[in-house]
Formats: C-alpha cells, structure tokens, sequence
C-alpha cells in the first residue's frame, strides 16, 4: 500500500509535468526489486563488487531477514520517532516561587531506579543535567526553609539506583578527559554559569529519565530514556544561596542536553517546548514543535556553530515607535531570572520609555534597576507596550513589560520598573519575564524559535493553533494599565518576502515539479526497497 501510494504521487507529477506546454519533459522509470537478479546485474556494472559477495539467496533465511530489516527501518522512516511528544512523569507542569527561589521556572523530574524526584531549574542557556549527589558542598534541601514547598527536595545517591553508572573517561561524551587518568576512569564535570562564582561539579552518571507520552502512535504511557547527568558534589555561588537547590535541567543545544539525547534515541523530534504561564505555572514538553501558524525566526551561528538559542533582532520596539539602530543578537534563556540589553540599546530603549511613561519616576538605591516609578496614583497609568522586531514582520510583545512592588517596608507608596538592565556583552538576553505567556518552541530540527501565545495548561490545544503568536489587540492603555498593582520585589535583580512575478511564475511552477519529482526519486529509492532504472 506504502509504494503503491509513492507510485501514484509519481505518476500524477509526471503528468502534471508533461501537461506544462513547451517545457513540459517525458521521465519514465522500470521498478526493480533491490534483490532481483535485474538489480545484482545493475550493481555489477556499477563496480559494487563487495555487495554481491553477500547477496542473498532468494527465500533463504538471510533474504528474509535482511526484508524483516529493512520493514522495521521503513516504519521507523514512516514514524520520524518513536513518541510524538514526551513530557516528565510527574506531569510536566512549571512552577515559580518567586524571589524565594531566585525568579526561575522549575519541574519536577525522576531519575534512577527505583524514581526519586528533583526540582530542578528549566536552563535554556546550558546543557548539563545535574543535581546534588555525594555532597561536599550543596544547598540545604529542606521544604522548611523556603517556605514555599509542600515536600522536601532529594538527594541523587547512584549506589541505590539500579540503574545507574559512571561515565567512563573514554566515552565521546566525556568533556573533561585531559583530567582523567585512564579511559575508565569516571569522567568529572565542573561547569560555570553566568552569575558571579556560581559553578556545578562533580562526576557524570548514566541512569533513566522517567518520561510519560500521550502521542497516538504509542501503546504505553510510561517510558525510560537513557540520560547522561551531573552528580554535583559540590555548589557555589548562587546555588548556595536559594537558586536552583535541587539541580538544573540544562535545555541547550550540545550533546549531553536531555533533548538532545532523547532525539539521538529515535524518541522524540529534536525540539521542544516551554510555556511559561502568567500565573507562575506553566508545562515543557519534548518533541514538540509547535503549529505551522506560528510566529518564527531563525537560530544564528556563534563561529559557524549553533551552541546557544541565538536569534537576531531587527529593532526594539517602544509603544508604537521601532527605535533606530537598534539591531542586535539575542540570547533567549529561561535560566536567566530577568532581561539584559547591549549598553548602546539599552540607552535608547529606557530613554524612550521614561519619554512615553505617563508616571514620576523615582531614584532607588535597593534595586538592579534604573527606571522605577511612583505607582500610587488612583488613575491609570498609560505605560507603552514593548515588542521585539524580527526579520519577516514577525514580533514579539512583552506581556508582563513592568515588574511592580513596594518601595520599601517603610514606605507605604507602591512602584513600577522597567525590569531591563545593560550589558557589557554584545549581545542581549531575554530572561523569563519577557517570555512569559507564549509557547516557545525550541526547533533545534530546524533551526528555528518559534512562539505563539497559548495559557500553558491546556494540553490539548496542542494539536490546534491559537492566534498565531498575536496577543489580544488591546489599546495600549488598557492592556498595560497598573491601578495599584502589588508584587514581591526581587532580591537581585521586519523585511516581508518579495512576491514572484507573472513572468516567472510558469517557470517557477516547473521547476518546483521538477524538484518534487526528484525528491520522489530520493523518496522510493530509501523507502521501497527499489532500484529505479531510467529508459
């Protein structure tokens, strides 16, 4: 049924091709079975002498298994993966806890055998998978002192998984071999992360990652998928001091990322999800890429390779005016609490919003940011929207472009800021309260950032699209109003595609058939077991 369908595609664009007027082409084709005598002659006269050596003899029981091999490889053709879409077992459900927890957006995963549960940190911006272990130096894990938990966090400990073992020296993964003494040594990580002093190290295990799956291709629910993580014996930094306690979940792009692993397996497509909900709960979800309607722009190299979720931005957008020059490389990071701009950007950015902000700004000494304002005003306050532009017309609006709260325990007036700091870096990034409200699609298949706004819960909206990215059009004075708005402060702070012409459009038309004609070619040739000889 699967190569009579491939045949017919192939007789109907060769039709349509012929049907074009003058240059239309007659291409014709003889199916050959890849282990006639037809096609064992064609291989010789090519010079495949090694592969007749070990042709098989017709309904023995190297032919059969050799066509049993190459069904199973067509069905997994047919399939991409093995699961449409896979999330953690404990539901994939995000969680917030505020400035208790340093601002970051965490799930609740298992790992090992028999499962223990983390709460780790979702980080866009690494790849290492880790969580304490074998502790020197790690973050108290009681719920009773954080005040914001309803169970205490765990410890990995790799003698009691079933499942679990180093990760030896010699393996390709092992990034750190010039600190080993022999290949089967265990292979030590030690990573630095952007904030001050703020390090993970220890040693690297192999062990399972407790997933579940509700794709229809699948009969079970539960799955096991071989992961590589960081035994983090030891902690600086931040994570000493209420940031990510309980591990990090690194999303990145390398290697060693649980995405990357699950799309090596044959799991998942290699892409994933985060939605970031607006109130402070949200979902991840591997293997997801998001609708066809759905904002987009393109991933950019760093020195001709994709290490980071770089995209560029064509201007900064400030109420209804796109500043000039204001082009720029952005990092988008769900590991990054809050939102940092290039110095020359950032000038122009905050300058033009404390020009269009209807409220008296005031001078703090206790907060990262500059540009705070009196709030306590009974009218509303008309803030401007602010927007990224992208290649295409493609943009994307801040829904939460202020962070409110008071001023201070003394102080009974409430206040606003532009929760925006400068960079020395050339490049920007978007931390989590500027990607909050909109699923955003991680297309490492294809090499594309993709958002649209969705409210992060319902997982069935999955398979339909919203409103392609666009948020409810609302007069700016509404949709950004703050009438007395309270919160906890923090501790730390387009080019549109030219159309064709009517001259080539013909022409156009032709060369696509030709193009799905050879892509049809390509198609029969993996798929069907077949040799197609031209006459």
């Amino acid at each position: 049924m699967f190569m009579a369908i491939g045949l017919l595609l192939w007789l109907l664009l060769a039709k349509g091709l012929t049907s074009e007027g003058s240059l239309g082409v007659t291409f014709s084709s003889r199916l050959v079975h890849s282990f006639s005598e037809e096609a064992k002659v064609h291989l010789a006269s090519r010079g495949n002498g090694s592969a007749l050596q070990s042709w098989p003899e017709r309904n023995s029981s190297e032919y059969l298994r050799l066509l049993l091999r190459s069904d199973v490889t067509r069905q997994r053709m047919r399939l991409g993966s093995q699961y449409e879409t896979l999330y953690p077992s404990e539901g994939g459900q995000t969680f917030s806890f505020g400035n208790v927890l340093y601002w970051l957006h965490y799930a609740w995963i298992d790992i090992g055998t028999p499962n223990v549960s983390f709460l780790v940190a979702l980080d866009a911006g690494s790849d290492m998978l880790w969580v304490p272990c074998d502790c020197i130096e790690c973050a108290s894990l009681s719920a009773g002192n954080y005040n914001v938990l309803d169970r205490d966090m765990n410890l990995y400990t790799p003698s009691l998984s079933n499942t679990s073992r180093h990760l030896p020296c010699g393996h390709k993964l092992c990034g750190e071999q010039s600190s080993c003494k022999g290949p089967k040594d265990p292979c030590p990580y030690s990573v630095q992360y952007a904030s001050d002093n703020t390090t993970s190290s220890g040693f690297l295990f192999e062990d399972k990652l407790h997933l579940a799956s509700d794709g229809r291709h699948t009969e079970q629910n539960s799955v096991q998928a071989s992961i590589i993580l960081g035994c983090g014996r030891k902690q600086t930094g931040e994570y000493l001091e209420g940031a990510s306690p309980d591990g990090v979940l690194g999303l990145g792009p390398g290697n060693i990322s649980v995405p990357s692993l699950l799309a090596k397996a044959g799991l998942t497509q290699n892409s994933f999800s985060i939605c970031l909900g607006e109130n402070e709960s949200g979902r991840i979800i591997f293997g997801d890429q998001g609708y066809v309607t759905q904002h987009s722009t393109p991933f950019l190299p760093i020195n001709g390779e994709f290490t980071a979720y770089m995209v560029g931005a064509e201007s900064f957008c400030v109420g209804n005016l796109c500043l000039k020059e204001t082009r720029f490389q952005l990092l988008i990071d769900s590991g990054s609490s809050f939102t940092f701009l290039p110095n020359e950007v950032y000038q122009k950015v905050v300058l033009e919003f404390d020009k269009q902000v209807s409220a008296t700004r005031i001078i703090l000494s206790q907060t990262s940011w500059d540009y705070c304002y009196n709030a306590s005003s009974q009218e509303l306050i008309n803030i401007p929207p602010l927007k990224l532009a992208f290649s295409r017309n493609q943009t994307l609006l801040f829904q939460n472009p202020i962070f409110t709260g008071f001023a201070s325990p003394e102080k009974e007036y409430t206040l606003f800021c532009l929760p925006i700091a400068p960079t020395d870096y050339e490049y920007a990034t978007i931390g989590q309260n500027y990607l909050m409200g909109y699923r955003m699609v991680f297309d490492r298949e294809n090499l594309r950032f993709g958002w649209s706004r969705w409210n992060c819960q319902d997982k069935a909206s999955l398979a339909s699209p919203s409103n392609g990215g666009s948020p409810n059009p609302l007069p700016a004075n509404q949709q950004q109003s703050v009438p007395n708005a309270r919160a906890v402060p923090p501790a730390i702070a387009g080019h549109a595609s030219a159309k064709p012409s009517a001259a080539t459009a013909g022409l156009i038309s032709k060369h696509s058939l030709v193009s799905m004609l050879l892509i049809c070619h390509l198609w029969l040739l993996s798929c069907c077991e077949v040799y197609l000889i031209c006459v």
